[in-house]
């Protein structure tokens, strides 16, 4: 019998955007193939009636629901979709007893038991649903369309890819063996001196105070995560972080390698002042090359956006929402 975990969830409008006074919201519960219950905001267009299209929003990595995937969530129910945007397992309001830990497994599962829930829902046609995944999130998302043939129409937002990142560094600058050999080194050593200690240590989230030197694109992770703008209590981000070797397994696992295969629609966009920019072009051409299912495919460029742009618009009005609810309006239907 699939049993769920007992969480403890907030009642309280505790989002970082202003809550939507066309839109109805509750939190919902589900399980996915692990036994881990995830905690979702679920957004309904009011007065709305028969089943409608569905899109489940996850991100970014390190982010809470309570962050942009929620603001993501809500807009695109003021547009006529019901909604959820969860938190991953081990983070934010969702179970798991080992916290603020990543697999690309396990993550890729959260989003196909997303598609689980809302097929299941007395409110949703289970034939009209999509996904949207943000930053790290947006690297899972297109993984889980590769798997779930349910899945209609995917947008991947300021994406990262996780596992190259993990495995080559920022810029690809240190793809090498021996670069790879010191990490993993590294990691190992962690898991003893976590077993010895009796806890996880903590990767650190953004760092805070912003160094003068910092990059620029510390300085947007920044100016989104350690400001009014972004913060949250529960984000990894906004506060300590991963665990140390809580993305150690993203290091041997390409899950962008069957991308290739997606059938259904996809949209994936990016601003190009985002130092994740290359994330976004690669994974779309690598996407298409060799494809024989093109014609749904799109890459979308957003001038002057930097990578936290995408994540509540910034001061640019950066996201695309209109051009997002006809993407998925076309592929929804």
């Amino acid at each position: 019998m699939i049993r769920k975990e007992e969480l403890v969830l907030v009642n309280e409008w505790d989002k970082t955007f202003p809550r939507s006074e066309k839109v109805d919201h509750c939190k919902v519960t589900f399980v996915n193939r692990y036994g881990i219950t995830l905690a979702a905001d679920m957004y309904v267009p009011k007065n709305a009636e028969g089943k409608l299209p569905a899109i489940a929003v996850c991100g970014p990595f390190g982010a809470v629901k309570e962050q942009c995937s929620g603001l993501y969530a809500q807009t695109m129910a003021e547009r006529g979709f019901l909604t959820i945007a969860f938190d991953p397992s081990f983070t934010g309001e969702s179970g798991g007893n080992v916290r603020y830990m990543a697999s690309p497994d396990i993550n890729t599962e959260d989003f196909m038991a997303a598609v689980d829930f809302l097929s299941l829902s007395d409110r949703v046609d289970p034939e009209r649903i999509g996904i949207i995944g943000i930053c790290g999130w947006g690297g899972m998302a297109l993984n889980t369309a590769a798997l779930d043939t349910r899945i209609k129409a995917t947008v991947a937002s300021t994406m990262y890819d996780m596992t190259r990142v993990n495995a080559k560094g920022y810029f690809d600058s240190e793809d090498s063996e021996e670069a790879r050999y010191q990490k993993r080194a590294a990691m190992c050593a962690q898991r003893l001196a976590d077993l010895k200690a009796g806890e996880y240590a903590l990767g650190g989230g953004v760092v805070d105070p912003l160094p003068e030197d910092a990059p620029y694109f510390v300085k947007d992770y920044y100016d989104y995560y350690k400001t009014g703008r972004g913060y949250h209590a529960r984000s990894l981000n906004s506060n300590g972080g991963w665990n140390v070797i809580g993305c150690e397994s993203f290091m041997n696992q390409p899950i962008l390698k069957y991308t290739d295969e997606i059938r259904s629609a996809v949209l994936v966009m990016h601003g190009d002042k985002a130092h994740s920019y290359y994330f976004g072009k690669d994974a779309y051409e690598d996407m298409v090359k060799d494809s024989k299912y093109t014609a749904n495919k799109e890459f979308l460029t957003i001038p002057g956006a930097s990578h936290t742009d995408l994540y509540d618009g910034g001061s640019k009005d950066a996201i695309p929402f209109d051009r997002l609810q006809s993407f998925f309006t076309e592929y929804l239907k």
